[in-house]
């Protein structure tokens, strides 16, 4: 990509120009902004490092590139984390200098920044970007602070400290000195006192003379002054004011036609530089933000739209088309979305409640048209404390005649989540361009977005096979765990596997050993993680594999948090229990069946896994004529066998660790199409088995909407050879 970079003049810019050339975009532009004030070293800026901006003008001949700049005219007056446009900001003033980059060189497709720790300043130069079309890149982002510092010192970056403010930093003693010189007290620093050692909590700030990118010319500081602000005795404040300052040429060796190397010393210099004025007329007021849009009540001509609502107070509302003969997804998808957020405006929700999203498509080759379909129900303004995290897969749904688009949601009907949502291109982890998130936090439940293998600072899927994304994928889910102080190994309530189908069963199977591997040494004994797999036809980007973890982040200022991660020590439910309808036999197979992380008084997550051997077993029960093989019996008779066997495993674990049905989050079978193509059948005997369980249990309050959501696979189970009949996956949390 054609590159436009933020240039402060400090070592993070200007190492984040080198990444960027290291991963083969090309940078055409430098864009800078400055005071209104030239005699003003430093502004009261919560987005723009100013101080040595009057020598960051020679950065056009050192480079050779062209200089754009702008005066700052704005200040601070969107300070929430999440921005929005607002009259009169500092970052207005970022907005119209990059468009004018953008209209004197239309090339440029990315703007490039140092952005290393700050949440605020990254998520800026993204609302930027997004309002341009452009795409940022950081590729410093969340790199480890001491291993970056020894990267630009070993890679020629001069650069001078002209700020401090930091304990064990002094302004006569520091302000003027290199990186390099100060490497080895930054590192006792940030032993001492915990420093950031690349200034990232403002500890110092710095300004670049030199470095491999200055192909034509150095910076020399001839003359400086030392300006105090305030010399507090444990952390005094100072700059440094550049007096006087000029370019040295470089030899340039230019390679001629005969290879005689020519060294160039009368160079004329190259001095491009812009100075961008201009307004920007279409900013929001602050009344804006408080705007919502208004739902339109939608004409849903011939479709036939089923509604499934969980009970609790955060719940998943599933819907889907059925018998559709259509074969537009854009259309489909546009009539179930519609229908979720009519239903979600019946109790006074919109998306802004929406924690995640499940997209299930009918063909991955239309997944393009599906998200501009998307892009226009979920976007940033409805979803203002944070867009919700995806998952996407391809199902067969044409093939049980559900139409061409599917859609679950995880609701919550207050707002107390926190969204990571990183939209730059990093070497962090997979960036997420667009309104869906990497994760959401909730309750205590971290809902991870789908992780395929892809490499995060090429956004490429890992070359290698089966085994390589996997390890690829895994070590994104890392990255995202990290962020919110918790692993997937430790803290993983289930990690499901979506596989392709263009993995062969032996595939499957490494994969299943290698996930083993990975997460074996540091899965405690008393965890009891979930693993469920699931076969799709085909995943974004045709990746072999897409993980989906679902981790537990306790929230240590609980009181009663030590009983509460007591998984073990369960009281006896009070709550009434399901009548068993076969004999004691059935008791021996829930431990074969049932997989179950419980953290007590807080979260119970199931997985019910259904063979064939299972069903064959549980009909020659109830029924001592059933045939040898299940997959001969799938009547209705047969369906409601195997639907009230998986309710009443699921219900008797949340009557023994003391959760009722009104506490449900979501509840999901997967079924496999080799066993059922009739997904009406097979929602008609889960309806006739919970209606029968509501009988007995007042607990369960009837409805005309399903408690559940049947998804349609090529294959599930516990296994990586996925060969369940029905696979029941279940989640409720505590209010």
């Amino acid at each position: 990509m054609k590159v436009v970079a933020l240039v402060s003049g400090g070592k993070d810019s200007c190492y984040a120009m080198m990444r960027c050339i290291d991963y083969h975009h090309e940078i055409v532009a430098l864009a800078n902004l400055l005071p209104e004030d030239d005699s003003v070293d430093e502004m009261d800026s919560y987005m723009y490092q100013t101080v040595g901006h009057q020598i960051v003008i020679s950065y056009s001949e050192c480079m050779g590139l062209p200089l754009f700049r702008r005066r700052i005219h704005g200040s601070a007056r969107h300070k929430d984390l999440c921005y929005k446009e607002i009259l009169g900001d500092e970052v207005e003033d970022m907005y119209v200098l990059l468009n004018e980059v953008k209209q004197k060189i239309p090339s440029v497709t990315a703007v490039c920044s140092g952005a290393i720790a700050s949440d605020y300043q990254r998520l800026r130069v993204e609302s930027v970007c997004s309002r341009l079309n452009l795409v940022s890149l950081a590729y410093l982002w969340k790199q480890d602070q001491t291993l970056l510092l020894d990267e630009m010192v070993k890679k020629g970056i001069v650069a001078i400290i002209i700020k401090v403010a930091a304990m064990g930093l002094n302004p006569t003693k520091h302000l003027g000195k290199t990186i390099a010189d100060m490497q080895p007290s930054l590192l006792h620093l940030k032993e001492l006192y915990g420093i950031n050692v690349c200034g990232e909590g403002g500890e110092y700030e710095s300004l670049t003379l030199d470095c491999p990118l200055f192909k034509n010319a150095r910076i020399i500081l001839e003359n400086f002054q030392v300006i105090p602000h305030s010399m507090d005795s444990i952390a005094p404040v100072g700059i440094l004011h550049p007096v006087s300052f000029y370019s040295e040429r470089k030899n340039v060796i230019n390679s001629m036609s005969n290879s005689t190397e020519i060294r160039d010393t009368t160079q004329e210099k190259i001095v491009d530089v812009y100075e961008v004025l201009g307004v920007h007329h279409h900013p929001l007021s602050i009344d804006d933000l408080n705007t919502h849009s208004t739902i339109q009540d939608p004409t849903l001509e011939d479709k036939i739209l089923h509604i499934s609502t969980a009970k609790g107070k955060t719940f998943s509302v599933g819907c889907w088309i059925s018998s559709s003969s259509n074969k537009d997804v854009q259309e489909d998808l546009e009539a179930v979305l519609r229908k979720i957020e009519l239903r979600l405006g019946e109790d006074n929700l919109g998306w802004v409640n929406v924690i995640y999203i499940h997209l299930y498509i009918s063909d991955m080759k239309a997944f393009t048209l599906a998200n501009e379909v998307y892009l226009r129900f979920i976007t940033e303004d409805k979803c203002r404390f944070g867009v919700p995290s995806r998952s996407t897969i391809e199902l067969p749904l044409t093939q049980v005649n559900l139409g061409n688009a599917y859609i679950e949601v995880l609701v919550a009907e207050d707002l107390s989540k926190r969204v990571l949502h990183v939209q730059s291109i990093s070497c962090w982890a997979p960036s997420c361009i667009g309104p869906y998130s990497q994760a959401t936090l909730h309750k205590e439940i971290l809902f991870m977005a789908g992780q395929l293998g892809l490499d995060p600072p090429t956004m490429l899927l890992c070359s290698g096979g089966a085994i390589a994304e996997l390890d690829q994928a895994l070590k994104n889910c890392e990255a995202v765990a990290e962020s919110f102080d918790c692993s997937i190994a430790s803290s993983a309530i289930s990690l499901l596997i979506y596989c392709s189908t263009s993995l062969t069963v032996a595939e499957r199977i490494e994969v299943e050993h290698r996930k083993k591997s990975f997460l074996h040494k540091k899965i405690s004994e008393t965890q009891s993680t979930i693993f469920l797999y699931v076969l799709a036809p085909n995943l974004p980007k045709s990746a072999v594999l897409e993980i989906k973890p679902l981790l537990y982040v306790p929230n240590y200022d609980d009181d009663d948090d030590d009983e509460a991660l007591d998984i073990t020590n369960v009281p006896t439910s009070s709550y009434p229990r399901i009548p068993n309808y076969w004999d004691s036999k059935l008791f021996d197979l829930n431990d074969s069946c049932c997989q179950k992380f419980i953290i007590s008084r807080k979260i119970c997550a199931v997985a019910v896994s259904v063979v064939n051997d299972v069903a064959t077993e549980i009909c020659s029960i109830t029924e001592r004529n059933a045939a040898e093989d299940f997959h001969c019996c799938n009547s209705s008779e047969h369906l409601l066998i195997i639907s009230r066997f998986c309710l009443y495993l699921l219900h008797q674990t949340l009557v023994d660790v003391n959760f009722c049905w009104s506490e449900l989050m979501n509840l999901r079978i997967y079924v496999s199409t080799a066993f059922c193509t009739d997904i009406d059948m097979l929602n008609g005997a889960f309806s006739d088995a919970f209606a029968e369980l509501a009988e007995t249990n007042s607990n369960i309050h009837k409805t005309t909407e399903s408690m559940f959501t049947l998804i349609p696979v090529l294959g599930s189970g516990r296994s990586a050879s996925m060969n369940d009949l029905v696979t029941c996956e279940l989640l409720a949390l505590k209010s």
